[in-house]
């Protein structure tokens, strides 16, 4: 047996919901944590050791949100629990005024970002053949990194026009869709509750040489 080729047009991977909908909020999280970024830096400077600092705590969380999160069963509200993380922490860091205030609302906010990227990449895998696979983490990563470029432009003009605050205030906006968009399509989310998260199958045979 062999893992065949697709033999589907590019983009028809697209037309199943969970590809789709973990494409779309992956675009709105890693736009809402670009727009961190950038708030964070516009806060503390490029020169100071602060900026670094807060988002090393930011990154902590987040593995450490993978670690404790990691074993909880994805049922269909999974992606909109985890989103809420990063948009609560989002929306504290708009009231923070200082290192302390909002390293503590980014790591409530990091708590939620590996768990959230580990339940799209699960809902994906268990939604499509194992020769799409390719071309579906493909759109993924796509929509991710065009979130992050626009998140950070929507931030830096917010922050020309308002200062540091207005970043992470679009960061909340973009945080918010991203709970919002699988709350709304929660019925494309499958329920992976007792399920296995592997592709589907999908192999073939192959013939062999005369002995």
């Amino acid at each position: 047996m062999r893992i065949p080729r697709s033999k589907r047009r590019l983009g028809v991977v697209l037309a199943r919901p969970p590809v789709l909908l973990a494409t779309v909020v992956g675009f709105l999280l890693v736009g809402a944590c670009a727009a961190i970024e950038a708030s964070v830096v516009a806060t503390f400077g490029e020169e100071g050791a602060e900026s670094g600092i807060v988002l090393a705590i930011w990154a902590v969380a987040s593995l450490a949100g993978g670690l404790g999160f990691g074993n909880i069963p994805i049922g269909p509200w999974a992606l909109a629990r985890r989103m809420t993380f990063v948009f609560v922490g989002a929306a504290l860091a708009m009231f923070a005024f200082d290192f302390w205030t909002i390293s503590g609302a980014l790591v409530i906010s990091g708590l939620g970002i590996a768990p959230a990227l580990a339940v799209m990449f699960s809902i994906v895998s268990a939604s499509v053949k194992f020769s799409d696979t390719a071309e579906a983490y493909g759109w993924v990563g796509t929509g991710q990194l065009v979130g992050a470029a626009l998140g950070s432009a929507a931030a830096g003009f917010l922050i020309d026009g308002y200062g540091s605050v207005g970043g992470f205030i679009a960061a909340a906006g973009i945080a918010l869709l991203g709970v919002l968009v699988p709350v709304v399509f929660r019925r494309a989310h499958p329920d992976l509750r007792g399920r296995d998260a592997s592709p589907l199958a999908d192999t073939e045979p192959v013939a062999l040489p005369p002995s």
